[in-house]
């Protein structure tokens, strides 16, 4: 999954695909680069973001929606369900929702639907993140969310359990170390870890990098990390990963995916 913000403000990404146009020629970059799908997001998520009103956020998502449906899988990335509904009749076939308050919507509209784990909202999500075990808190959480979208009818529905969306770098490396226990939840997982600034955080304790004040080194270095989570959690079972860097992360996907002409 290729993610495409047309947000001023996302973490990695805010600003450079505001214009309807350069979004759509990147998200053409993407699938000719091996996407299955191109996630569109006009709301950013990071930590502190504030809240996008809903004419903006149509204005937004809507023309690249159009722009790019037809030409690969588009999901849409939002909270809300006038959004969801319009990217929908725009062409999208899945809802990715941060939320995970979609699934009545999902169901309506007979697309499938991704529930994700978040402790709180943008804002306040990262203000002391506290779990009394992580991997069975979240794992509990997504069950539920997703049982209950199969009790409303809707036939597709992914997990995810939401890496940096309210959790600590140790919350987050426990949930990555147990990816397997919702794996084994029979739900297929999508998995965000791109560019995250966990990935920071361990890239500069691993190679002695430290950025000053904040502990980790800046987004344009976390490509290696990103890849190589990615490339991870897919050997245990991930389905999808949602991620910035679609060429480099679809040639790691080969290289450890055996391949039936080789011994």
């Amino acid at each position: 999954m290729g993610v495409l913000n047309v947000t001023p403000d996302s973490f990695s990404d805010g600003g450079m695909y505001l214009d309807p146009a350069q979004a759509v020629a990147h998200g053409e970059e993407m699938i000719a680069q091996g996407a299955d799908v191109v996630d569109v997001g006009g709301e950013s998520t990071r930590p502190g973001a504030s809240p996008v009103e809903l004419t903006e956020e149509l204005r937004r998502v809507i023309p690249v929606v159009e722009g790019l449906a037809g030409r690969v899988r588009i999901s849409i990335d939002t909270t809300k369900a006038e959004v969801a509904r319009a990217a929908v009749a725009a062409g999208a076939t899945l809802v990715n929702d941060v939320s995970a308050s979609l699934s009545w919507v999902a169901a309506e509209l007979e697309v499938g639907w991704i529930a994700m784990h978040m402790a709180g909202s943008p804002p306040s999500m990262q203000v002391d993140p506290r779990y009394d075990d992580v991997v069975a808190e979240v794992r509990c959480y997504l069950v539920s969310k997703a049982t209950e979208a199969l009790r409303l009818g809707v036939k597709e529905v992914w997990i995810d359990p939401g890496f940096g969306f309210g959790k600590t770098v140790s919350h987050n490396l426990d949930l990555l170390a147990n990816i397997g226990a919702f794996v084994e939840t029979g739900f297929p997982v999508v998995l965000g870890t791109s560019r995250k600034s966990t990935l920071g955080v361990l890239v500069a304790q691993s190679d002695g990098r430290v950025a000053a004040d904040s502990g980790e080194v800046e987004v344009r270095d976390r490509l290696e990390a990103s890849i190589a989570t990615a490339t991870w959690a897919m050997t245990r079972g991930v389905r999808m990963v949602r991620v910035h860097d679609v060429r480099g992360t679809v040639q790691a996907a080969k290289l450890v995916t055996p391949s039936p002409a080789l011994p």
